[in-house]
């Protein structure tokens, strides 16, 4: 007997003759998170298990938040054969559980002597005489579920801790995040992460106009992140120099607007360098004055490939309330400033006139400055 960690996925069982890619991927991805551990991971039958680790609470926290993780279990494997000792095994496992509690058997092994509804009956009846002081059974609304899997070995658990979700991260390609100190852009980073997307970010620094402390914010924000995306990559981008050219040589109203397409032509060359085929923001419609429909086409016409925007149609409230659950919220709130807040027009544009946009960047030496931009970004691996 053994104690382990099943580990269940949901999505990529729908994916046909392609599953056996995405469940490499996932493994991969587990084995990645749990080497603080120290654990044993392995694929078997439609379950990736975790043994011998240091820490198994810990190691199970760490596991529910990779994406594809669907579940996990802590679990105990036996050997099937000796029935009456899993029925002593289940009756430990239950002994500090009270309320209603129900057997659910799968077998797999279907040469095995017992079938499920007998299983069920049988060590449901052993549990039951057992703990008959603190347990009873409904089969219709229990409390509790006490599971058995009738593999190769048996593998019993009680505890199911839900995770993430989401498809493995690299299985859907790469795309850079435009990441802020703000509450938006890592809950941005961290959907489109769900949906198996590896992430570079980007982040603009302008010192000394923004601290050390807002970038070291913005690192930890991206430490929290690479909890999920296993591992983060952060191009701490030098935007000073731009900023101060925009704020000298352009129109007032239009600053923030120019500002943003200069981030976006910076990031898009990261982009390329890194192999990534789209831009993710945490803009939203309306939130801010640069965030108008009209103001949103004006910085999506300087890049060419996709923009990605997955809380376009969230309010502010939503976003918050999806901070707190992945962890950000906290960090995202330290009142350290960031770039945008340097030099922000009293009264920016929110329909704006491209003629306007593009006779302000007229006065700009665009390919220099994107050019230094990016030769000098810091990059820092999380």
């Amino acid at each position: 007997m053994r104690e382990l960690i099943m580990v269940r996925y949901g999505e990529i069982y729908l994916k046909g003759l392609n599953r056996p890619y995405f469940m490499r991927a996932l493994v991969s991805r587990v084995k990645e998170a749990v080497k603080p551990f120290g654990g044993n991971v392995w694929l078997h039958d439609a379950r990736v298990f975790i043994s011998d680790m240091k820490d198994r609470q810990g190691c199970l926290e760490r596991v529910c938040k990779v994406f594809g993780v669907h579940s996990a279990c802590p679990a105990v494997e036996m050997e099937k054969d000796d029935f009456e000792a899993i029925c002593r095994e289940a009756s430990r496992m239950m002994a500090d559980v009270n309320g209603t509690f129900k057997v659910e058997a799968r077998r797999s092994d279907k040469r095995y002597f017992l079938d499920s509804p007998e299983i069920n009956r049988r060590l449901g009846e052993y549990v039951l005489t057992e703990n008959e002081d603190h347990l009873s059974v409904d089969v219709h609304h229990p409390e509790h579920i006490l599971s058995v899997e009738i593999r190769d070995k048996a593998y019993l658990y009680c505890r199911v801790y839900p995770a993430v979700g989401g498809m493995p991260v690299g299985t859907g390609g790469k795309a850079a995040l435009l990441l802020s100190g703000g509450i938006d852009s890592p809950v941005a980073g961290y959907m489109i992460a769900k949906r198996g997307v590896q992430l570079t970010a980007v982040h603009y620094h302008s010192f000394p106009y923004t601290s050390e402390q807002a970038k070291q914010k913005v690192l930890d924000l991206a430490k929290i992140l690479s909890e999920y995306c296993c591992g983060l990559k952060v191009y701490v981008v030098p935007f000073t120099e731009i900023q101060m050219q925009i704020h000298e040589k352009c129109p007032e109203e239009y600053t923030t607007l120019i500002m943003r397409r200069y981030m976006m032509r910076i990031a898009e060359r990261i982009a390329r360098k890194e192999g990534a085929l789209a831009l993710v923001t945490g803009e939203s419609v309306g939130q801010v004055a640069s965030q108008t429909m009209e103001a949103l086409q004006t910085t999506d016409e300087v890049a060419h490939m996709p923009v990605f925007r997955p809380l376009i149609g969230f309010d502010k409230i939503d976003i918050i309330e999806y901070a707190k659950k992945i962890g950000t919220y906290e960090t995202s709130s330290l009142p350290y400033e960031d770039c945008c807040t340097v030099f922000t027009p009293r009264h920016p544009a929110t329909k704006p006139k491209m003629a306007k946009i593009l006779e302000g960047e007229s006065k700009l030496d665009q390919e220099q400055l994107i050019e230094t931009a990016v030769e000098n970004a810091e990059i820092v691996e999380v």
